[in-house]
Formats: structure tokens, C-alpha cells, sequence
């Protein structure tokens, strides 16, 4: 099932629609059987990922006689049903004729004739030939404030469809209806400019619009025929067509539109993608006419549905960019200059050579990227593999979620989310630790909010920020930074002091109880409230709800694994759960959140010192055998360098060579001046982008890559997915995808790498990595998708753990503790603590965002949040600039005072428009001392306040200044109580429980 999961179905029952059985589950919406009969049944309003809204009255039908709503209506067994009875079919055009009258029908120059308005097909369901309620206009403006989109009161409907997208799939709760308005319409927050309102522009209203109310701006004059008409020309244009009707009937005119629209088709292509922002890995089809990007439509991908987040749906714009590098560059001196494709890479492909050579093959290292496809990531390192000869490969993980794998693979035996969004939909409780999930994670977290919002799920949320979830949580704590290890593990040993734990659970499924229990016997309440400073009554009641839970989801990210001790506490997360029960069933589950698009994949592909694609130790005698026969060498048992490794080993004169791939590392490593440092000491050093960054400054060659539009290939997301990407556009001239770079250069050494397409590349992964032994382009086509481990004949594993753990005797290993408190707590020199993160707007340190102008008018540049308190006693006001000094650099930055932080914690967006105002030029070199990870959130700085004050940081027009306006969802009945409304052909409805029958049936399975 694609989009938001519903509730289980009811009972297996049989109901006869027009005469025919029908197999139906009791309390599913009616419409579902009808629709699963492919019965054609006109339904304006209802969506199947939305449920039943009752407002448009299309779909009524004769239930037991009886006439009533089809999406209204829950089954119940023995229903008879019939579609088409004079009174269905009087009360069917009843409704859609009342639907019109809201709506001015010019569906030939209309933006939205493309084949998918709902309005416009509903029409040639009905056969309806004239409109007897005429347009009348609402006497409004259309709303153009937002920069992405525009509502238009005169086409509106008031079907509801965005109202309830925005409520209860998104759960932003900025769109309402004004029922009781003389003349209603949609509102945001209550009556606020959509530019000044709570939107987030998050595009949920207007992929489930269903006419052209709601569009994307990139679509007004650009998709059709006549759309780009100039206005006076495009009024008159509707005023023919208009007069045609009146005398010749609404089919004729349909009948162009329907040409009108087949044209389209001629030059409008649409193409399914994945997004290339984070690590949810939703999917859609992009829309183009050459270049020029139309529009993102979701509806078919398995983590997302009609979900997109502002940077899904509307972030883009950097594909076209004018400062994409279209030519290699080549460093003389202090300068660069332009270069042929032959010359760039034969130049790359003899200075390898020669420092191999000369220093031998570790004096080369390479990084993969993120944000490239798990095919390039899987060349990036097979060259430094099997071209090169060493291990020294690495990616972007080693930044955020390397501690989570180590502390998954230690526990219980595979380095991933245990089970999908689905699972985590469906948790009694879901737990965030770390983790600003509706920010750094938008789609998912939608998911959670939805869970908790209709009933579902108990959401706990620890974290030192009070993030949109924390505010939302139905129980938030706020430990002191860098414990959470402590209430872990004092969880854990109160849980199974008091026999509370999964007893059963815990014999049948899980080693070493004994061991950990020894390990974590000083981890009292008391102990944990000092450390945390969480009440020991707090946690203690925390305890006993989570161990009587059905089912328990955690969920963490870089609050946690960016700590001295991230991989001992992501054990310790995944310790908590094997006690209390909560692996392999679904509901229940670990799930490290993966920052990017493709760090799951990268990391799957064996761009890391260690480890070859899927996991496989490079010492492994069976893994050496095998890349042996496939590659004609023998792998390196020994460790290379990892990111961070790499750049003391160039400080040091060990590393000579730096081939680095769509990372824009100098802003995003720890200690960002001495990364720099490294970079200087290269003797040669490549970096592939897609513009000359801050990193690429330091370059001896600049090779432009293509972006995920240009390219074929396959992402994995968080929860282990694999699906394909095609090709939207062309690539740049002058530009190349990655995976032509690194074959290119191999051939120049001496080696056929001679892939025609990416699909080679995934056959060669699929024959020497056993977690992808069924994975091929055949079976992931269109939005098909596979989660890892993937057998031999495609049978894929969304949820892991079911039987057995990923130990030799299937039993999971209760990982001893082992606390490592952090080393740069506030002192009396340096007396913040300073945290960083992302933002919704952004992506992580903004290189693509800020090339999106919509995105960057809504959040300029980077800030420093200040608590309230910490503003008073330091006279601060937000738009006042300070200076934030740590022992590793400084950065001048504008305060914005804001109750999201508290005390003396300070917070830092990675997202800078300048490099010099990058929060990493203040974290030091400290990591966590199992991977190596930087602990980003153990750094301290204190604050000069500085006589300059500018304008706040945040604009009025971004979100976080608006007022959300919740409710249940669209709330029909209020319309219903309207003195104007009379159910269609003046008939009785059938809605005596609706709005418990449409929240309810949010949830029949699909």
C-alpha cells in the first residue's frame, strides 16, 4: 500500500454492488469496493490516502435502498448496493452541479488540463452536457504570496481534499474551511496571506487538489497550449469558451480540452525520480518540458504517497543554476583554468599513477558522496580497490551515522533500520532521542504526527531543544547533553529489576543478560536523575509505560551518535529494546535515521576503510575470494583511513592524494580551519561537483559532475529501500555523471571498466554482495522497490528479525556498557554549549537550497538561537549580531531570542551562506573513539555581544511566525449544518456517525 497507513481491516465479508458479490472487509469505506470492482463511480472528494471527507456528495449511491455516500458509508456484511439507480444517478449530478458552481469551467487554457483533474474527468463520467447552477466569482483575490504556490478562491471546490492533507497527513494544521463564512473558502491560519501564514509549503494541498484551485507557480503559462496567452487575450479565450457552452453544451468544448491535452503529452515528459535531499527516500515524477522543470507530482512511492516536503517538492532550481560548472578546471598557481575533458582526466589519471608510484597506494585516499547513486559509490571503491590498491575509501557517514551501525551491528548484528516507516506508523510508542525528525526528516516525521494525532501512537521525545516534535510529544525531556547513555541504561536496569522485562523474549532471542546486567548495576534512577538531570520519578514512570506497550519504535540521529559516545549509546537504545521485546515484529524496532539521500547506499556499497559492499570484511577469506574472481586482485586485509584519519595523514605527509566526490567537506567536518590545514598539505587533490565550492578552492583539478536529474541509477533510503532513479534531463553540456568519471580514469590506467549503463554496475554488485544478490533494474522498474537483504530470487526483507538475528546462532547480544561522558562541558572561559543541526528549509550546509530562490527568501542565512533567559542577562535582541568564539575558530553571527532553546544551549542551522560563518569552524577534532565519528555536539563557545543589530534572521513571511489553526480535519459537519446545504436531490443522507466513520476508515488496508 502506498501513503499513510490505515488501521487493520475488519472481518472478510461478502456485499453485492450492482448485482454482482464482492469480497469487502466490515468498516473499510464502501467506495474501496466499488472502486476495487472498477465500477466507474464519480468521487470528486475522496482520495484513498486521504479516507472519506463527505463534502462533495458525488459518490452516492443506493445502500439497502437507501440512497448515502459510498466513501461515508463503512461495510457492513450482507450490503446491497447499487450504483445506478435513478436516484443515485439524480443525486450524483445533483452534487457535481453544485461542485461547478464553485468553479469556472475553461479547461481548455487551463493550467491543470492534464489529463488528471479530477473536476474535468468527473464531467465525462456524468455525461453531464450543461451546468444548470451558473458560476458566480467569490469576491476574492487570488492569494500569490507564497513563492511556489498560488490559491485561487474562484476555481476552489471546497472539496476539503487540502484541509485534510494539511490536518491529518502532514499534520502542519495551517489549512482550514470557513464554514460559517457567507461565502467560505479556504484559510490559512485562519485568514492570513499564505506568505505570512504556518504553511510550509510543503505541497501536500496541492498534489491532492483536484482542479487547478491550487498550482504550483512553475506551472501558470507554461503547460499547455494556450496557457501562456497574455491576460486580456486568456479572458477572452474564457469568455468564448464560456459562450460556446451556453449554446453547444459542455461535451464539445470537453472534447477540445481532451485534444488540448493530448498535445501536451507531446512535449511535457514525465519522469519518476528520487529525491536527492534526505535519507526518506521519497519518490515521484518530475514533470519537464526540456529544462524547465514544471512541477514534482508525488502519489506512487512507498515512503512518501502524496507526501513531499518544500525541498521535494519545490528545491530544484539548483539543477539550473547559472553557476554549475560546465568545463574541468585545472589549478596554475593561485588560479584556475578551463580545460578539455582528455586533458582534466589524463592529468588526474598520471598524477595517481606517479604518487602510487613513488609513495605506493595508501598514499591515496578517495570519499565517496552521498548524494551519488549506489552505483558510483560502488566504483568510488572498487578504483581505490582494485585500480589503486588500498583501502583508504571512505563517505559522509563517518560524519553522523557510523556510531548507530556500530552500535546495531554489535546488538543485534545488521547496521540499519530494523523495519520500515510502516513499522514505525504502526508502534503503540514511538521514541525520539536526538533526533529533529520534522525537520531533518519531513516525510517520516508527518508519519509519527499523523500516528499520534488520530489516536494510535504515544509519541517520547528526549532532546535539549524543543523541536516541533518535542512540542507536539505527549511526553518531553530535556537530559542534560551527552547522557543519554545514563537514562538507558538506568531504564534498562530498573525495567528488569522490577520484571518487567520481555522475559520470554529475552531466554528464547538474546546472549549475554548476565554480562550486561553487571555493566550497568551502578545505573540506578538516582544516579541518572544527578547525571541527566531528569527526575528519578520522571523516568521511572517512563519505564513502566514503555514496558507495558504493545509495540516500541526508537528513533535517533545525530543528537546521539555526534557524542564522544554515540556508538555506546545507539547500543545502548538498541539494549532497551531487546529487553523490553521490540525487535522483529512490526511496530516495534531501532531506527537510526539516515541524514542523506544515499548514505545508506553509500555506506551498502563499501565506500568504507573496512568493509566491502554489503558489509564484507575485507580480510573475510570468502570476501577476498570472491572479489578475486571478479576483480582479478586481492583486497587488502588491513584498515585504511577514514574521512577523518585522512586529513591528519595529509597534515602528517602520509597522504599525498585526495579524490573527493560531491562533498562539500571544508564546511561540513569538524574543525573546518583544520580540514583546511589538510587541504593545503595535498600534494594532489580532485574534487567532482556540480559548482566551484568552498572545498574546491583547494583543488588541483575540478571535474563538474551531473546531479541525480541527469543520471540513471538507485538510491537506498533509511529503511534499507532500494529504488531506481531515471534520467529527467540531459546532462549539462560540458558535465558528466560520476560513475563515466571513474570508469573513464580506470580505462586511462589500464583497466576495462567498460559499462554501458549503471544496470552493468548493479549486476556486478548484486554477484559479489550477498545482501544484494536479487537486486537487478528488471525488478526495481518504475516504482517498484526492494529493502535489503534482497535473496537470489528477489524475495526482499522490509522487516528484519523476525526468526533470528544476524549472529552465526541467530541470537541478538546484549552490548555490556560503557558510559563516555563528554570532554568539553561549559567551563568558566567557554560557557555555552553549543548544538547545530539542520533546518527544513536547508540541506545540511545549503550548497543547493540556497540556490532555490523560494527557499532562501524564506530563510536567508544562518543564525544563533538564544534562550529568552540567556538574552536577558546578556541584553541581546534577535537581529543582533554576536560573536561565538570557541578554542578552534569564531563566527559572527545574528541572535534570534527564541524559547526553542533554554538556559545557557545555544544552536547554530549548518545551513551558511559563507563559508567564514560555518558552525564547523567552531567544533573541535573529538569523535567518538569506536568509528571515529566527530562529536559535533560536545563543543563549547562563549559570546561577544557586538553594537551591530540587523534586521531578525528569520523574515516575517517563514513559517515559524505563523499561528497553525488545528481541528479533527475539513469538520463536513459544520457544512453540513450551513441552512444553504440540502444533500443532493433534496434526499436524506446516510451520515449519522460520519466523522467517526471517516476517521475510522482512514484505515481499512488497501
Amino acid at each position: 500500500m502506498v501513503g499513510p497507513t490505515r488501521p487493520p481491516r475488519g472481518e472478510q465479508v461478502q456485499v453485492t454492488v450492482d448485482g454482482a458479490p464482492q469480497v469487502a472487509w466490515v468498516g473499510e469505506p464502501l467506495v474501496d469496493v466499488i472502486n476495487r470492482a472498477q465500477i466507474e463511480l464519480a468521487q470528486v472528494c475522496y482520495h484513498p490516502q486521504l479516507g472519506p471527507i463527505q463534502t462533495c456528495d458525488t459518490c452516492a449511491v443506493e445502500i439497502n435502498g437507501v440512497v448515502g455516500r459510498a466513501c461515508g458509508t463503512k461495510v457492513a456484511a450482507g450490503m446491497v448496493v447499487r450504483t445506478q439507480t435513478t436516484a443515485a444517478r439524480a443525486a450524483q449530478r445533483d452534487a457535481y452541479d453544485r461542485i461547478v458552481a464553485n468553479h469556472d469551467l475553461y479547461c481548455t487554457v487551463c493550467d491543470n488540463n492534464n489529463g488528471n483533474c479530477t473536476v474535468h474527468n468527473t464531467l465525462g463520467v456524468l455525461g453531464i452536457d450543461h451546468q444548470t447552477r451558473p458560476f458566480q466569482p467569490k469576491g476574492y483575490e487570488k492569494d500569490m504570496s507564497n513563492p511556489f504556490y498560488r490559491y485561487d478562491p474562484d476555481q476552489c471546490i471546497l472539496c476539503g481534499r487540502c484541509v485534510e492533507a494539511c490536518q491529518n497527513v502532514q499534520v502542519n494544521e495551517t489549512l482550514t474551511i470557513g464554514w460559517e463564512m457567507e461565502q467560505p473558502r479556504v484559510l490559512w491560519d485562519g485568514g492570513k496571506p499564505i506568505g505570512e501564514s504556518s504553511c510550509v509549503s510543503c505541497g501536500h494541498c496541492i498534489t491532492v487538489c483536484p482542479c487547478n484551485a491550487l498550482q504550483e507557480k512553475s506551472m501558470l503559462g507554461e503547460a499547455g497550449l494556450f496557457t501562456g496567452l497574455p491576460l486580456p487575450v486568456w479572458n477572452a479565450a474564457i469568455d468564448v469558451v464560456k459562450g460556446v457552452e451556453a449554446s453547444a453544451g459542455l461535451k464539445p468544448i470537453m472534447n477540445v480540452s481532451e485534444i488540448e491535452s493530448a498535445a501536451r503529452d507531446r512535449y511535457i515528459k514525465k519522469t519518476k525520480t528520487v529525491c536527492t535531499y534526505c535519507g526518506v527516500g521519497c519518490s515521484f515524477d518530475v514533470w519537464t518540458d526540456e529544462r524547465h522543470i514544471l512541477k514534482v507530482e508525488p502519489g506512487l512511492g512507498h515512503a512518501n504517497g502524496i507526501s513531499t516536503c518544500v525541498k521535494g517538492k519545490f528545491g530544484w532550481d539548483y539543477v539550473n543554476s547559472g553557476d554549475r560548472l560546465t568545463t574541468p578546471l585545472i589549478r596554475e598557481g593561485d588560479r584556475f583554468r578551463e580545460a578539455s575533458w582528455d586533458e582534466a582526466l589524463d592529468l588526474v589519471a598520471r598524477r595517481l599513477s606517479e604518487i602510487r608510484a613513488k609513495d605506493g597506494p595508501d598514499a591515496l585516499a578517495f570519499i565517496a558522496s552521498s548524494k551519488a547513486t549506489n552505483e558510483e559509490a560502488f566504483l568510488v571503491q572498487k578504483f581505490a580497490r582494485q585500480v589503486i590498491g588500498t583501502n583508504n575509501v571512505d563517505n559522509c557517514s563517518r560524519y553522523c551515522q557510523s556510531p548507530a551501525t556500530a552500535g546495531l551491528i554489535r546488538t543485534v548484528g545488521i547496521g540499519g533500520d530494523s523495519g520500515t516507516i510502516r513499522d514505525i506508523e504502526q508502534a503503540s510508542m514511538v521514541i525520539t532521542i536526538g533526533s529533529n525528525a520534522a525537520e531533518s526528516h519531513p516525510v517520516l516525521a508527518t508519519r509519527v504526527k499523523r500516528a499520534q494525532k488520530l489516536g494510535r501512537t504515544k509519541l517520547v521525545v528526549f532532546d535539549i531543544r524543543e523541536h516541533e516534535l518535542a512540542r507536539r510529544s505527549d511526553l518531553f525531556l530535556r537530559p542534560r547533553p551527552g547522557t543519554d547513555f545514563v537514562w538507558l541504561s538506568a531504564v534498562s536496569r530498573f525495567i528488569v529489576e522490577q520484571g518487567l522485562h520481555d522475559r520470554a523474549f529475552v531466554e528464547a532471542r538474546v546472549n549475554g543478560l548476565d554480562e550486561y546486567l553487571e555493566s550497568i548495576s551502578g545505573y540506578t534512577l538516582a544516579y541518572a536523575e544527578q547525571e541527566t538531570g531528569i527526575p528519578a520519578a520522571t523516568l521511572e514512570a517512563f519505564a513502566r509505560d514503555l514496558a507495558a506497550q504493545e509495540g516500541v519504535c526508537i528513533l535517533w540521529a545525530m543528537g546521539v551518535t555526534q557524542q564522544c559516545g554515540g556508538s555506546d549509546t545507539s547500543a545502548a537504545i538498541s539494549n532497551l529494546l531487546l529487553l523490553t521485546g521490540n525487535y522483529g515484529r512490526t511496530g516495534t524496532g531501532a531506527y537510526p535515521l539516515r541524514g542523506h539521500n544515499n548514505v545508506q547506499g553509500a555506506s551498502d556499497m563499501g565506500a568504507m576503510p573496512d568493509q566491502v559492499s554489503g558489509y564484507q570484511r575485507v580480510g573475510d577469506p570468502l570476501t577476498v575470494q570472491r572479489h578475486e574472481r571478479e576483480w582479478g586482485v586481492t583486497l587488502r586485509p588491513e584498515r585504511g583511513l577514514d574521512n577523518t584519519q585522512m586529513i591528519d595523514a595529509a597534515i602528517e605527509g602520509r597522504l599525498k592524494a585526495l579524490w573527493l566526490t560531491g562533498e562539500e567537506m571544508s564546511l561540513t567536518d569538524a574543525n573546518a580551519n583544520h580540514l583546511e590545514r589538510g587541504y593545503e598539505a595535498l600534494e594532489f587533490f580532485v574534487v567532482q561537483d556540480l559548482y566551484f565550492t568552498n572545498t574546491a578552492r583547494y583543488a588541483d583539478v575540478v571535474l563538474p559532475a551531473s546531479p541525480s536529474l541527469e543520471k540513471e541509477g538507485t538510491f537506498t533510503s533509511t529503511e534499507r529501500r532500494i529504488q531506481r532513479l531515471y534520467q529527467v534531463m540531459e546532462p549539462l553540456r560540458g558535465t558528466r555523471p560520476d560513475w563515466q568519471i571513474y570508469s573513464a580514469v580506470a580505462r586511462r590506467l589500464g583497466f576495462d571498466w567498460s559499462y554501458a549503463h549503471p544496470a552493468e554496475i548493479m549486476d556486478e554488485i548484486a554477484r559479489l554482495t550477498p545482501f544484494y544478490a536479487g537486486v537487478n533494474y528488471a525488478r526495481l522498474e518504475g516504482y517498484e522497490t526492494l529493502c535489503w537483504p534482497v535473496a537470489e530470487d528477489g524475495t526482499d526483507t522490509p522487516l528484519l528479525y523476525r526468526d533470528r538475528f544476524h549472529f552465526p546462532d541467530g541470537k541478538a547480544v546484549l552490548y555490556p556498557a560503557t558510559y563516555k561522558p563528554r570532554q568539553n562541558a561549559p567551563d568558566a572561559e567557554f560557557d555555552l554549549h553549543l548544538n547545530s543541526g539542520r533546518m527544513l528549509e536547508h540541506f545540511h550546509e545549503g550548497n543547493m537550497t540556497f540556490r532555490v530562490h523560494g527557499i532562501a527568501e524564506k530563510a536567508p542565512d544562518t543564525f544563533v538561537e538564544l534562550s529568552p533567559e540567556l538574552a536577558a542577562e546578556r541584553a541581546v535582541q534577535s537581529g543582533q549580531w554576536v560573536r561565538l568564539i570557541s578554542p578552534h575558530g569564531a563566527v559572527r553571527l545574528r541572535a534570534l531570542v527564541t524559547g526553542r532553546v533554554s538556559g545557557n544551549e545555544v544552536y547554530v542551522p549548518m545551513n551558511a551562506r559563507r563559508a567564514e560563518d560555518a558552525v564547523n569552524r567552531l567544533t573541535g577534532s573529538g569523535g567518538d573513539s569506536i568509528t571515529n565519528t566527530p562529536a559535533y555536539k560536545d563543543t563549547s563557545v562563549r559570546m561577544e555581544v557586538l553594537n551591530d543589530v540587523g534586521e531578525n534572521p528569520l523574515p516575517a513571511t517563514n513559517h515559524r511566525w505563523g499561528h497553525p489553526t488545528p481541528q479533527r480535519g475539513v469538520e463536513v459537519e459544520r457544512k453540513w449544518a450551513r441552512p444553504d446545504y440540502v444533500f443532493p436531490g433534496g434526499l436524506l443522507p446516510m451520515h449519522g456517525d460520519s466523522l467517526n466513520a471517516r476517521t475510522d476508515a482512514l484505515g481499512a488496508d488497501d
